[in-house]
């Protein structure tokens, strides 16, 4: 396909808020060899495409400057030794950036199909999530059945997606929220309690309905004095997995509890990993968590949409923190 086709997209025209979001051409994207190119229907909002806008997340080397992570549409083209009979399938995919886009270039092994029941806008709000949950939750942290997950911003896109994994495997899961309409919204997608940090400390709280054992599995994206609170909300032999820092990745920490309770504290980031990593992931979620939301039996969350060229509001939306669930921009 020839570059001279124009796409339309949304570009960081320098680093800073939400305004300097804004429309442009580009080229079209030509798929390589093992790639395919996807015709985007609806592509999501995640917090780090925040962060890359505000210039503290920049792309890994070879991708798109583009921001997005996560996209949904038919697949209408392929690079060279690539399978042509996947032109037409409509797929979900997780894209190292260029995801505000019309169009947007994937590998075919980070693709998915999309379950039946799912629109191609939820299914734009699945990979980024369930890719992370998936990794972090299960392949790092290890969770187990009958053991109790903490997760932190539970109505977030990350929270909502934990709750339901973690409950559909058979955990007890307790969440962090910052209102009681979060909390009740927490408790809604199946969470078994939900504590208002604003109102309790959740260290104590999660100590009290472990009956004193402490949570198995941390999922924590807010860093600064929630890690010195984890190590106490942890259970001896817990795991801890950082996935971002909204209060900073600097604190004083007492790393005693870390030797008596023989706790880990790991953490990770998915978007630079290699595209062989990322379908190790892909191929376990199709076997383990396509079959639960082929059934109905988890779903993504959806908080709100709006049309790509309205991004600035959607990253508006994202850092107002009122959101519940997913946001979706619609190409």
């Amino acid at each position: 396909m020839s570059t001279a086709l124009q796409i339309s997209a949304i570009e960081i025209r320098e680093a800073g808020g939400p305004n300097v979001l804004q429309q442009c051409n580009r080229a079209m994207p030509e798929p390589q060899p093992g790639e395919v190119l996807i015709k985007v229907a609806a592509a999501g909002v995640n917090r780090p495409d925040c962060l890359q806008r505000a210039g503290s997340y920049p792309p890994p080397p070879g991708a798109s400057d583009i921001p997005g992570l996560e996209v949904a549409g038919e697949i209408i083209e392929t690079g060279k030794d690539t399978d042509q009979s996947v032109i037409g399938r409509t797929v979900m995919a997780l894209v190292p950036g260029g995801g505000y886009a019309t169009h947007a270039v994937v590998h075919l092994s980070n693709t998915l199909p999309i379950p039946a029941g799912i629109t191609e806008v939820e299914a734009a709000a699945i990979p980024e999530t369930f890719f992370t949950v998936w990794h972090n939750v299960f392949q790092r942290g290890q969770l187990g059945e009958n053991e109790t997950l903490l997760v932190h911003g539970g109505t977030s896109g990350i929270g909502t997606t934990a709750i339901q994994l973690a409950k559909a495997f058979g955990a007890t899961v307790i969440t962090t929220a910052g209102s009681d309409e979060k909390c009740a919204a927490c408790t809604k997608l199946g969470a078994d309690y939900a504590i208002n940090y604003r109102k309790e400390a959740f260290e104590d709280r999660v100590k009290e309905l472990t009956d004193g054992k402490g949570a198995n599995v941390i999922l924590d994206m807010v860093g600064g004095d929630y890690i010195q609170r984890n190590y106490k909300a942890a259970a001896v032999d817990g795991r801890i997995i950082q996935i971002a820092f909204l209060n900073g990745p600097k604190a004083e920490v007492n790393f005693l509890p870390v030797m008596l309770k023989r706790l880990t504290h790991t953490g990770s980031t998915l978007r630079a990993r290699s595209v062989e990593f990322k379908a190790q992931i892909t191929r376990e979620l199709l076997d383990k968590v396509w079959p639960l939301l082929e059934a109905g039996k988890v779903r993504p969350v959806l908080d709100s949409t709006f049309a790509l060229e309205d991004a600035a509001k959607a990253h508006e939306r994202m850092e107002s923190s009122e959101h519940i669930g997913k946001i979706v921009l619609k190409t």
